[in-house]
C-alpha cells in the first residue's frame, strides 16, 4: 500500500506541461503577476531590508536573483529572501478553508532552483501549479484546522515546499519523500507569531518553510533521507496533531489528483491586509462612499463577523496598534482607515498613519459580534455585516458573503493591473515596467528562467 507521500510525490514527478489546461497556465501567471509586484513593493519595508542585508554579509555562491534588487544570492537563500519580500507586505494571495495559507509563498522555490538549473519557463509555471496544488490541499484536510488548535499555517508549507523544490530538481519519487520527512520535521510552528500583538515574524516563518523545502530537496538529491511516513506514522503529523483534537481526511490530499486544479480556486488581495479584513473594508468603503459618512458623524460601529474574525482581529491589543503588522490584522483599525480616508492601500500602514488621532478616536467606537450563522457558513461564504450608526440617529447597514478577489468576486485584469502598477511605482521607468509585464505574461516562452528574473530586477 502505498504512503501518502508517496502518493504525491508520484503525481509531482510524473505531472509534465502538456498536463495543464489553457486556464490553468493563464491562472499560474495572474498570480505570478500579482506575487511580482508584492515583492517589487515590499524590497521598501524594513523587516526585507534588515533580512537582505544579513543575507548579504553571509556571502555565498550566486545562484538566484533577488526581485527588484538584483542581488545573486545561493539557491536557498535566495529562496527565503525572495518568499519573504513576496510575504512582506501581507498583500500577495490567499486560501482559506479549513485553515488559511499563502501558495504564492512557495513560488521562490521554484524560481531559485530553476535559476540554478537553467529551466525554462514552462517548468517554472508547473513548479507554481505544484505549489498551488499541495498547499492548497493541506488547507483542507484538517477538521477544525491546525490554526483552529493554536498552530501556523507554516506547518502545513512545510510539507508542499519539498514537493515544489523537488519537482524542479528532477527528483525520483523515493527522493521527494525523503525531501518532505527531512523538510516536515522541523517547521512546526506555533500560532502565536499570528495571535495578538503582532511583529515581523508572522511574515517570516512561511518563508523559512519555503527554505526548508529546498534545503531538504538538495539533500535528497545526494542521498540524505528522512521519514517516508510523515504524515501517518508512528508520532507523525497526524498523531502530534491528532492529540490536540485535529481530525484528518489524507484521502483530501490524494483524491482526484490531475483532474482539476486547486490554484483556480485561490484567492488574490484587493487590500494589503489580513484576509478576513477584506469583508470589512470592502464593506465599509462601499457605505462610507454610499452615503458620504465622515468620521465626525459616527457613533457606533458593528462588525458581524466569525468567531475567529471576533478573536484574533479584535483582540484588545487590536485596539492600540503600535506597528504594521498589528494593525493590518487590527478589525478597528481597518475599518477606522476606510472610514477616516475612504481607502486601505500600503499607505495605511505607516507609522506616521498608524498614529493618525482621527482613526484613534475612530477605534474604540467599533466593535465585532460573532455570529452563529455566519460561523456555520464559513469557509463556503465570508459572511459580513458592517452597522454604521452616526450621531444624527440613523443607521446605514450592508452585507457581502465574498470579499473582493475572491474566485466568486474575483480582481479583474484592470484590477490586477492597477494593483501591480502601485506596488511597482518607482521602480521602473516606463519602457522597463512593459517589459516586466510582458515577461511575465509570455514567461511559457522564456528559455531559461534567468532571462526572465533579469527583467525583475528595478532600473530606478
Amino acid at each position: 500500500m502505498s504512503t501518502i507521500s508517496k502518493t504525491l510525490a508520484e503525481f509531482t514527478e510524473k505531472l509534465a506541461y502538456g498536463d495543464l489546461p489553457e486556464k490553468v497556465v493563464y491562472q499560474a501567471k495572474r498570480f505570478l503577476l500579482d506575487s511580482v509586484g508584492c515583492a517589487i513593493g515590499a524590497t521598501r519595508v524594513h523587516d526585507t531590508q534588515i533580512y537582505r542585508q544579513i543575507l548579504l554579509d553571509q556571502g555565498g555562491t550566486p545562484e538566484a536573483t533577488i526581485f527588484g534588487w538584483g542581488d545573486k544570492m545561493s539557491v536557498t537563500n535566495a529562496s527565503l529572501l525572495n518568499a519573504l519580500l513576496i510575504r512582506g507586505m501581507d498583500f500577495n494571495d490567499i486560501y482559506w478553508k479549513q485553515d488559511p495559507s499563502h501558495p504564492s509563498d512557495l513560488i521562490p522555490a521554484a524560481l531559485a532552483i530553476a535559476e540554478r538549473k537553467r529551466l525554462s519557463g514552462k517548468t517554472l509555471i508547473l513548479g507554481i501549479v505544484i505549489a498551488y496544488e499541495f498547499e492548497q490541499r493541506l488547507c483542507e484536510f484538517a477538521f477544525p484546522g491546525i490554526r483552529e488548535r493554536k498552530w501556523h499555517h507554516a506547518t502545513l508549507t512545510q510539507f508542499a515546499s519539498p514537493l515544489v523544490a523537488g519537482k524542479m530538481l528532477g527528483l525520483n519519487p523515493d527522493q521527494i519523500v525523503n525531501a518532505m520527512g527531512i523538510s516536515a520535521c522541523h517547521n512546526y510552528t506555533p500560532g502565536i507569531v499570528a495571535a495578538g500583538k503582532l511583529g515581523m515574524m508572522k511574515n517570516t516563518v512561511d518563508p523559512l518553510a519555503t527554505q526548508s523545502g529546498v534545503i531538504a530537496a538538495l539533500l535528497a538529491e545526494k542521498g540524505y533521507d528522512g521519514p517516508s511516513v510523515v504524515f501517518e506514522g508512528k508520532e507523525g503529523l497526524f498523531e502530534v496533531l491528532g492529540d490536540s483534537g485535529c481530525e484528518f481526511k489524507p484521502e483530501i490530499l490524494t483524491d482526484g489528483l490531475g483532474e482539476s486544479f486547486r490554484i483556480m480556486q485561490c484567492s488574490m488581495k484587493g487590500f494589503p491586509t489580513e484576509a478576513l479584513t477584506h469583508t470589512f473594508i470592502g464593506t465599509t468603503l462601499s457605505l462610507v462612499r454610499k452615503y458620504d459618512i465622515r468620521p465626525d458623524d459616527v457613533e457606533e460601529v458593528t462588525v458581524n463577523t466569525i468567531f475567529r474574525a471576533a478573536d484574533i482581529l479584535a483582540d484588545p491589543s487590536k485596539y492600540k496598534p503600535e506597528n504594521k503588522e498589528t494593525a493590518d490584522h487590527s478589525l478597528p483599525y481597518v475599518v477606522a482607515a476606510a472610514i477616516a480616508d475612504r481607502k486601505v492601500t500600503p499607505a495605511s500602514f505607516k507609522m506616521e498613519k498608524i498614529k493618525d488621532p482621527v482613526i484613534w478616536e475612530l477605534m474604540p467606537k467599533i466593535k465585532a459580534v460573532a455570529l452563529d450563522e455566519f460561523e456555520d457558513a464559513f469557509p463556503a461564504k465570508q459572511m459580513c455585516d458592517v452597522i454604521i450608526r452616526t450621531k444624527d440617529g440613523n443607521a446605514y447597514k450592508e452585507h457581502v458573503d465574498y470579499p473582493k478577489g475572491d474566485p466568486r468576486n474575483p480582481l479583474d485584469e484592470q484590477d490586477l493591473n492597477d494593483k501591480f502598477d502601485s506596488l511597482t511605482q518607482g521602480m521602473f521607468d516606463e519602457k522597463s515596467l512593459a517589459r516586466l509585464k510582458d515577461s511575465i505574461w509570455n514567461v511559457d516562452d522564456f528559455k531559461t528562467v534567468n532571462a526572465f528574473m533579469a527583467t525583475t530586477v528595478s532600473d530606478c
